[in-house]
């Protein structure tokens, strides 16, 4: 079994955002996924600092530093991309007007209830930042994370013991084992990495899972 590189997981993630849509990228892993996106779809990328219209990450050198996404990190904009007002940018966000969030998670639930701003321990930092008016406000979230901690314990479980995000926010999981669709009747592996059998794949995660027909 080879595990998906992180370019891979962004790669994979990026083949799921259909033309056309409106789409946050979050802190951390996910910002990996602009630099996959199709060049024959139009895909429009906003950031929760107030920006729409980002491309992928400039070159080594090419950076501009009053120009950076939510993470600090430098980006570059379009043709015809714009920065706005923080809170015009949340107001795009509560409003319903993103087609997909895609963010990292601690944990997510077999009812694709979301973890990922605290692991609820006395020395972590929390860090909510807007995951949770994205993880609501979007039509779908997807979640891109590793499919199990450095430790070998269950990210995807049946009921997420760290404080919540958002509750049934979740409709798909892109990890570096399987990607994984959370549907009425729970947890549906539409595909996992060659070497993996789907007992291995059902042993490595903390809820049950089906196959898709």
């Amino acid at each position: 079994m080879i595990k998906l590189t992180r370019d891979q997981m962004a790669a994979r993630v990026a083949r799921d955002i259909p033309e056309g849509a409106y789409v946050n990228l979050g802190i951390g892993l996910p910002t990996q996924v602009a630099n996959h996106l199709p060049d024959d779809r139009e895909i429009f990328l906003h950031s929760e600092n107030g920006i729409l219209g980002m491309g992928p990450a400039p070159a080594p050198g090419r950076e501009d530093w009053d120009l950076v996404n939510a993470g600090k990190q430098p980006v570059t904009l379009l043709t015809g991309g714009a920065f706005f007002h923080h809170a015009d940018s949340f107001a795009m966000m509560r409003g319903g007007h993103l087609d997909i969030c895609v963010l990292g998670a601690f944990q997510v639930s077999a009812t694709g209830d979301l973890a990922n701003w605290h692991t609820g321990g006395a020395d972590a930092i929390p860090a909510v930042g807007g995951a949770m008016d994205l993880a609501i406000g979007a039509r779908q979230t997807f979640v891109m994370m590793e499919h199990v901690t450095k430790t070998g314990e269950h990210k995807i479980v049946e009921r997420c013991t760290y404080p919540l995000t958002g509750i049934g926010c979740v409709a798909r999981i892109f990890t570096d084992l399987a990607v994984i669709e959370v549907g009425p009747d729970g947890l549906v592996a539409l595909e996992w990495v060659d070497g993996l059998s789907f007992d291995e794949l059902q042993r490595l995660t903390g809820a049950p899972l089906r196959r898709a027909v």
